[in-house]
């Protein structure tokens, strides 16, 4: 059955290549799945993925998850890579650059948030005209990336807020924050302005979107609709079954959500 909709489904190539896929089989199963885009993509495999008439929905705009925006001494670096990438990605039609807070590394969260935003207004301009959005991934911080400082919803809407740009936004991740503060359909609806597009993952172990993890989707996908969301949705598990079956399944259970 076919269905209709103005939120595109994406997945993640690095939990399923290499482990579980080749490039050549993982870009073909999504392609044949429904997909409409493949996420995190090296960049050697971008056009074989659009020859297979798929897009990438986001890629890494810089480096790295423990060395980021809240550190005045990466701004220039990060900077620099930025604009390199804001470029190609309006080249490509990429239309997100995932963006990274850093480690706290003691810092309070007001002034965190003031530097991070420091950072994002020197490429703001320059991703507005490329019509490129820089998104601040929300990171669990007890499990996966301890001392992250963008673990919060709401700390990372404040840096929204400071920098005040059209293209920065929050990649939402429904995995790290159910994790971090649950109440997910609540927040997603208060922080909707300030939401570039999400990740999804089951909770615990970052597996299928299925009855075996404790976030129940279907709703939490009919919140996101609700809002009038129109961009990507891209599930960044890891399968615990067969690959391929697990990409269709996937794409099949959300599918009638997104409508």
């Amino acid at each position: 059955m076919a269905y209709m909709s103005k939120i595109q489904q994406s997945v993640a190539w690095w939990c399923f290549v290499p482990a579980k896929l080749s490039p050549e089989a993982f870009i073909r199963a999504v392609a044949e799945a429904g997909y409409a885009a493949i996420e995190l993509a090296p960049r050697e495999y971008w056009q074989l993925i659009k020859d297979h008439g798929l897009k990438l929905s986001g890629i890494g705009g810089h480096g790295s998850i423990i060395d980021g925006l809240n550190d005045r001494a990466q701004h220039t670096r990060i900077e620099k890579e930025l604009r390199a990438n804001i470029a190609e990605a309006a080249q490509w039609s990429i239309p997100s650059l995932i963006c990274f807070s850093g480690s706290r590394r003691a810092l309070s969260e007001a002034e965190g948030a003031e530097i991070t935003a420091e950072g994002f207004r020197r490429v703001s301009k320059v991703a507005e005209d490329a019509g490129v959005t820089l998104a601040l991934e929300l990171l669990n911080s007890k499990v996966d990336h301890q001392d992250y400082q963008s673990d919060h919803t709401a700390w990372g809407v404040k840096v929204c807020e400071i920098v005040n740009s059209p293209r920065v936004k929050l990649l939402y991740d429904i995995y790290h924050m159910q994790i971090m503060e649950g109440d997910l359909i609540r927040t997603i609806k208060q922080a909707a302005p300030w939401i570039g597009y999400y990740h999804t993952a089951g909770n615990p172990g970052r597996h299928e979107l299925d009855e075996t993890q404790e976030i129940y989707y279907p709703p939490v996908l009919r919140a996101i609709v609700e809002t009038g969301f129109a961009g990507y949705i891209a599930h960044e598990y890891i399968p615990m079954g067969e690959p391929v079956p697990a990409l269709h399944k996937t794409f099949v259970d959300c599918a009638p959500y997104l409508v």
